[in-house]
């Protein structure tokens, strides 16, 4: 449990502190480097050896400034998609009809066209949508439109059979092989209402579950996370175009709980590495983190693959093979979430973190030691080595003592040395 005492409490900053702490955390890793230049026989490492023992050479929490620009403009976007475009609700949300004609091995846009036009033609108003759905011989168009009533059902059915003449895998033909089903709105209603009373159940356990086990900063850091991930997967889904279903209702509450725990994998290294950091000078609070992040890389990276792979089998299987929407719209979101949270827990929730921490007197107090050794370190160094040149000079010039028992040498003449 990591409870800060009553050291670490909020300091009301002027705009010259804050500039400076930023400024100095922000070069102090350049600092460090220059205090100990590399020598030209030193060995140079690779991007992907780097990455792989996280040495701490990519600089993340350094650089936070330009990761919350473009997490500003991703936000931006997303928020301005969602306010102009809106998005596209399923039927299970806004209601209507679906109807589902088994087709055989048909399919291709000359289908749906004819099923468009057949529509038109037995109803007076084209459809929503008309996709075919299904693999091999076992083709399914399936038409979706506006609440009908049962007469006007009835009669698309008949409009329907007279021209395509359906048989079902079950031996129903003509009008009895084709079903349909409708779905009101309200049922979408109720779904959403469901929705956002899970997601606030979720997000206070996980503030508490967070302050508690670690501190109250990485507590709104992570709610925030959460926040940035679910406002840029539904501008995904807005700016796109994907359909919203119950599936996606689902799939967006599990990728919630994906980023979490990536973003607390991140913490909980920055828990171990700045514990205690106030009783040494070797690193700031913002160093620590960034090499946290760092370490951490290789471990945020095969987590987000291996948990993309099995998405995309699902979306493969679902689309081209089975033709299953519900397992679609499930393994989107969630590969749109995987990738979102990956993102977020590197380069938003820590460096959010770090931000929150400089604006207290702890780690504004720590900072400040830990630059002024160094600038006392450099001082030293340099008067050191203008002391050994000084001292070398002066013994070239300076004659050399002679030792005990030699015979004194006349001005001139070379001298014999044992």
């Amino acid at each position: 449990m990591s409870k800060h005492s009553s050291e670490d409490t909020d300091a009301e900053m002027t705009q010259s502190d804050a500039t400076e702490i930023t400024e100095a955390t922000e070069s102090a890793v350049a600092v460090e480097t220059e205090a100990t230049p590399a020598t030209a026989d030193a060995p140079r490492h690779g991007f992907l050896s780097r990455l792989y023992t996280g040495t701490g050479a990519f600089e993340v929490v350094g650089r936070r400034r330009q990761w919350y620009v473009v997490c500003a403009v991703m936000i931006a976007i997303a928020v301005a998609s969602i306010g102009i475009r809106g998005f596209n609700f399923g039927i299970d949300f806004e209601g209507g009809t679906t109807v589902s004609m088994p087709v055989g091995a048909e399919s291709g846009h000359e289908l749906t066209t004819k099923v468009s036009d057949v529509f038109g033609k037995t109803l007076g108003h084209a459809p929503e949508t008309v996709v075919v759905v299904g693999q091999g011989n076992d083709h399914t168009v399936q038409i979706r439109s506006e609440t009908l009533s049962s007469a006007q059902t009835d009669k698309l059915k008949t409009a329907l059979a007279e021209e395509f003449h359906p048989k079902g895998p079950d031996g129903k033909a003509g009008a009895q092989a084709i079903s349909d089903s409708a779905v009101s709105s309200t049922w979408g209603g109720q779904i959403t209402q469901k929705a956002l009373i899970a997601l606030g159940v979720f997000v206070v356990i996980v503030a508490i579950y967070i302050a508690v086990r670690y501190e109250r900063y990485m507590a709104v850091a992570s709610l925030a996370s959460l926040a940035f991930d679910l406002i840029l997967t539904a501008g995904v889904y807005s700016l796109v175009g994907f359909e919203v279903t119950p599936a996606t209702v689902i799939g967006l509450l599990t990728i919630l709980g994906f980023s979490l725990y990536d973003t607390v994998i991140v913490f909980d290294k920055v828990e171990e590495n700045t514990h205690g950091f106030e009783h040494t000078t070797r690193r700031t609070f913002a160093e620590q983190a960034n090499l946290a992040v760092n370490q951490t890389f290789m471990r945020s990276i095969n987590t987000s693959l291996i948990s993309a792979l099995p998405i995309i089998s699902l979306m493969v299987v679902a689309v081209w093979l089975l033709g299953v929407g519900t397992l679609k719209d499930l393994a989107l979101v969630q590969l749109v979430g995987v990738i979102v949270g990956t993102y977020s827990s590197i380069f938003f929730a820590t460096p959010l973190l770090v931000s929150l921490r400089e604006r207290t007197d702890l780690v504004r107090n720590h900072t400040r030691r830990v630059l002024n050794r160094r600038k006392a370190a450099a001082e030293r160094g340099g008067a050191e080595v203008e002391s050994e040149a000084s001292e070398s000079a002066v013994a070239v010039l300076a004659p050399e003592k002679p030792e005990p028992g030699a015979k004194p040498i006349r001005p001139g003449k070379r001298t014999n040395r044992r």
